[in-house]
């Protein structure tokens, strides 16, 4: 099976022998006055992601670039400035079958949390480099304006804050097979992190943004 890693638009050029994911847990247990110990469900937390990823310094067989062969420092100073910027960006992983058809994909967004930087004699001057991701989901808040209305009473108005969007004129793609949104993005739009206003215009036609099938026609931004 063939893995791609994408963090935001670049693609590292071997993928990893191997990617952890956490889904960590909330419960909380408590014992009541009997001593009877339960256990208290809470939603799940936030998923943590932690793979090694090779950095090579000479193009290999192996390797693959979406434009052109890159130094290690080429990356690193990728994750640098996604450390830096202190804001969300998109993880992608996709799964291919040696026929060409897709797995399934893992797209969320998530923060930088700590990378480690390693060099060994015996590597050349290959680098590699530990990454741990953590799981981001989007929050709003609510602003209330209190407002003095007639015979002394007072009224609370509540405002939902949304986000807003200037959409130009929507065009329109069919699903071919083996797409995600994420490639569909990236092809159709230049920037695959364009994928969640894809998925943003198609809420009636797609129930979970991993699944998508061929012959489906969606709207796209232009």
């Amino acid at each position: 099976m063939a893995y791609q890693f994408y963090l935001e638009d670049v693609l590292l050029p071997v993928a990893p022998q191997s990617l952890k994911v956490k889904i960590k847990g909330q419960n909380k247990t408590m014992n009541l006055i009997n001593g009877q110990e339960i256990n208290i469900c809470n939603p799940a937390g936030l998923s943590e992601i932690s793979f090694d990823a090779l950095l090579p310094a000479v193009r290999y067989p192996f390797a693959k670039y979406d434009s052109g062969f890159e130094m290690p420092d080429y990356f690193l100073g990728h994750l640098e400035s996604l450390k830096n910027s202190k804001k969300p960006f998109s993880f992608l992983v996709i799964r291919e079958f040696p026929s060409g058809d897709s797995f399934f994909d893992t797209n969320m967004k998530v923060t930088l949390e700590d990378y480690s930087i390693q060099e060994d004699a015996k590597d050349g001057f290959d680098v590699t480099v530990s990454i741990s991701l953590k799981q981001y989901l989007y929050y709003g808040v609510k602003t209330i304006t209190v407002q003095e209305v007639k015979k002394e009473e007072t009224e609370v108005i509540v405002e939902e804050q949304r986000e807003t969007s200037n959409a130009p004129v929507a065009v329109t793609y069919t699903v071919q097979r083996g797409d995600c949104l994420w490639n569909i993005a990236k092809k159709q739009l230049g920037k695959g992190s364009r994928w969640q206003e894809i998925y943003q215009l198609n809420k009636d036609k797609i129930n979970n943004p991993n699944l998508i099938y061929p012959g489906q026609v969606l709207t796209l931004p232009s």
